[in-house]
């Protein structure tokens, strides 16, 4: 396979967004210009009849697992994942080991986000050491690095200690960073299971109760606004959550938020077949919570769409529900699972697709030439995407190393037909590239 990036494209009648039909021309890696009747001689083309065309999606939350749990996932097979699933671009949670909390592990993930080719990786890094949260991490270093990190996480941990979470979000406004909290009360939730409620209940598992999401993010909304500083939210999950950022953002907090595929179209009744395919943190919650989240993402409370991409070995949730890990993979299906939750039910356009999982989470992550306008002069990071087809979801859709997938067997709409990294397909006709040969 020769070098994409150098080869000239002409994207023939793509709907923009899921509006209006235009050509778009590629050259060295970038969209020459955008219009009707385009041609250039030696020109690739590409058939875009029927196809929508969206910024490259932008994943803020991804589990990659590499360095250390390469079992799980890599940055190779992950980048994978995500291209299969339209992504261009994909921050890289810190979760690993080493925990990556300073400005060498970073900089180690940076290298292997970019020997793979599929997508850019940018790191996100710790809040805490080790992600214990007992002091900060090295906060600047990171941020100076060659990674230029500026989203910070403990994901997996909430950062508990207010001291802890003012002092990080007094740091970060140094260098327009932005703290992002796994909002979780570890007191309120010690050896919980599953959403507190009927569900748990009648299944006698210890609940997780939506009481230690939404004080956490209560709490840290105050701080944000009494700092002065970018607080965002993982994967909101409640509805007394989606009120209480809605009265932050009214308030003038400067606080983002973000919802899983999962958390749009899930509840916790799925675990009452103790399938442990359906345990993740924060739990699927209740229909009256999932209603309440897709509300707040089509009213813009809710920012953004993040996959919390999680992969796990099959022994990992091959046990009873009690011992199985938390987590679910989510790149390749998570496009299709937004286009049934959301469009379909007429609550987003495909333009607001765009923004929620494109444009938003590069401006929240500060990652400039990325989540960029399908126009002329901006680099050719852009998925083609295939309304028509509703087929059955199953593991031949897995691009990853692990295949802890909810919707295995669910039918879902559409299909990601091409995918274009910085005018490179990594997809071209619903089929991953192999970039081997290019990478060589």
């Amino acid at each position: 396979m020769s070098d994409a990036t150098t080869q000239t494209l002409v994207i023939r009648g793509a709907s923009l967004e899921g509006g209006s039909t235009a050509d778009i021309l590629v050259e060295d890696g970038v969209i020459a210009e955008v219009g009707n009747g385009l041609t250039r001689a030696g020109a690739t083309i590409i058939d875009a009849e029927g196809l929508i065309a969206l910024p490259g999606l932008v994943d803020l939350h991804t589990h990659l697992r590499e360095p250390g749990y390469e079992a799980s996932e890599t940055i190779l097979t992950g980048s994978r994942a995500a291209a299969a699933g339209g992504y261009t671009t994909v921050f890289a949670m810190p979760n690993t080991s080493p925990v990556a909390d300073t400005a060498g592990v970073v900089e180690q993930e940076l290298a292997l986000g970019e020997a793979a080719g599929y997508v850019t990786v940018q790191p996100i890094g710790a809040v805490t050491v080790g992600q214990k949260g007992e002091r900060l991490a090295e906060l600047g270093a990171m941020a100076s690095s060659r990674a230029r990190v500026r989203v910070f996480s403990d994901d997996g941990f909430c950062v508990w200690d207010p001291l802890i979470m003012r002092r990080a979000l007094e740091y970060v406004k140094a260098f327009d960073g932005v703290i992002a909290q796994h909002a979780q009360d570890p007191r309120l939730t010690e050896g919980a299971q599953l959403n507190e409620g009927r569900v748990s209940a009648e299944l006698g598992l210890a609940g997780w109760p939506a009481v230690a999401e939404e004080s956490i993010i209560a709490r840290d909304v105050l701080l944000a606004q009494h700092v002065g500083s970018r607080l965002h939210v993982c994967h909101l999950s409640t509805a007394g959550s989606v009120d209480i950022i809605r009265w932050a953002k009214k308030r003038g907090v400067n606080v983002t938020a973000e919802v899983t595929p999962h958390h749009l179209l899930l509840t916790d009744e799925l675990a009452r077949g103790y399938d442990a395919r359906y345990k993740v943190n924060p739990p699927l919650r209740r229909d009256e919570d999932v209603q309440a989240v897709r509300e707040g993402l089509a009213d813009g409370t809710i920012d953004i769409v993040a996959t919390d991409h999680a992969p796990h070995p099959a022994e990992a949730k091959s046990s009873e529900w009690q011992a199985a890990a938390n987590g679910m993979v989510g790149l390749e299906s998570a496009l299709r699972v937004v286009h049934s939750a959301m469009v379909d039910t007429g609550l987003l356009t495909w333009s607001d697709v765009a923004r929620v999982m494109s444009r938003t989470p590069a401006r929240i992550g500060r990652l400039e030439g990325h989540g960029t306008a399908l126009a002329a002069g901006e680099p050719a990071s852009l998925t083609l995407y295939d309304p028509a087809p509703v087929r059955t979801f199953t593991k031949d859709d897995l691009r990853g190393r692990s295949a802890n997938s909810p919707y295995l067997g669910w039918e879902l709409p559409g299909e990601v037909r091409w995918t274009l990294h910085r005018g490179r397909a990594t997809v071209a006709e619903g089929a991953l590239q192999d970039l081997t040969e290019v990478r060589a």
